[in-house]
């Protein structure tokens, strides 16, 4: 059995959800039928005339790319314009293309983390936050009996975890008491009766955004006729995601050495530093893409390297004066690592749900530049 196209959307969407994306970035559909069942899917940096002959010849008919083809809404397609017959050509072989942008930049394991991680980075944080998860504490009142029942439901529906670990919750045993009133129908007890009743409070932490769904979990597996539970909005920090990464190296290689492990790792159509080539290299910032809109970030982030693509002349000119070193190795380059990482997630959900779907990496590139020799 294959995955229909919203069961990868579904898989896409717990990797790089489509809220954390920047405000006024496209991510999601691009176009297609998400109704369909999938044989391959193929991931890519970019949607291309080459990437959709490479779908067509393996028998992908899913096409992922990090940056959205469709960026601003089309007024027409005309076939004379190259770019939008190959919209027009990609609907014509039935052809779905989505895409996640600057979610897939921000979140946990994307761009960046996995920059950092074939890097070799450890105790890796967030450059550049751009949101963080809102928590709340859940408290309700069970009978006896019937917690681990609620407790598991509620697991279920999202709430209870911390890190890696589910479940988390706390319970006290204590007395619950009630009088059903004319026209109940007490779980417990007797209409006009006041009863007093061995309950447990659990305590556990929820996400906001899963609230709906955990107190519709609660309510479907709790006895009671009336469900007694109180909700508070948490100071506590959640999960952050944004952009970028900072992180130590294990070893202190020169910068020199540092650049020579981004060429071979990477393998950019070219690199560049800036600083002293021979200076040691500890605590790292890096950016996948586009890095020098955050270059302030890196220099407040104490790193004594930044790596990153795209960087303009004058914002390398302000880390020179600041003392912060460059490695400048292309945008689609300091990209290109997070393919293999969701690649391996989408297997793993694939295998988890029996789904008999392929999951290929794109082998065209993405670059736009050639390097004279």
């Amino acid at each position: 059995m294959f995955a229909a196209g919203n069961d990868l959307v579904s898989f896409l969407e717990e990797f790089a959800p489509q809220r954390w994306a920047l405000p006024g970035d496209v991510t999601g559909l691009q176009w297609g039928d998400l109704s369909r069942e999938i044989a391959v899917i193929l991931l890519a940096l970019d949607f291309s005339e080459e990437v959709l002959e490479e779908a067509l010849v393996a028998g992908a008919s899913f096409i992922f790319s990090h940056h959205p083809f469709l960026y601003r809404p089309l007024s027409r397609l005309d076939l004379n314009n190259r770019r939008e017959a190959l919209v027009v050509r990609a609907l014509k072989e039935d052809i779905i293309l989505y895409s996640a942008h600057t979610n897939l930049d921000v979140a946990p394991g994307g761009v960046s983390h996995a920059l950092g991680d074939l890097l070799g980075l450890k105790n890796m944080k967030t450059l550049y936050p751009t949101g963080r998860e809102q928590l709340e504490k859940l408290v309700v009142f069970i009978p006896e009996g019937y917690e681990d029942k609620v407790r598991d439901a509620l697991a279920e529906a999202g709430a209870g975890w911390i890190g890696n670990y589910s479940h988390c919750t706390y319970q006290l045993l204590g007395t619950g008491t009630f009088l059903p009133r004319e026209g109940t129908s007490p779980f417990l007890g007797t209409q006009g009766t006041l009863e007093k009743v061995r309950e447990y409070r659990l305590e556990t932490i929820l996400f906001r955004r899963d609230r709906e769904k955990v107190i519709e979990a609660l309510l479907a597996a709790h006895p009671y006729e009336e469900v007694a539970y109180d909700l508070y909005p948490l100071v506590n920090e959640g999960q952050v995601w944004g952009l970028g990464r900072t992180g130590e190296l294990a070893e202190q290689p020169t910068l020199r050495e540092l650049a020579r492990r981004c060429s071979a790792l990477l393998q950019p159509g070219y690199i560049k530093i800036l600083g002293d080539p021979e200076m040691k290299v500890n605590k790292v910032a890096i950016l996948g893409g586009s890095g020098s809109e955050y270059l302030d970030s890196a220099l407040q982030s104490g790193a004594q390297v930044f790596i990153s693509g795209d960087i303009k002349f004058h914002d390398a000119q302000k880390a020179a004066c600041s003392g912060l070193a460059l490695i400048d190795a292309g945008h689609d380059a300091t990209e290109r690592p997070v393919l293999p990482v969701l690649a391996g997630f989408l297997k793993e959900r694939m295998k988890q749900a029996g789904f008999a779907t392929e999951v290929i990496i794109s082998r065209k590139t993405g670059s736009l530049w050639r390097v004279l020799d």
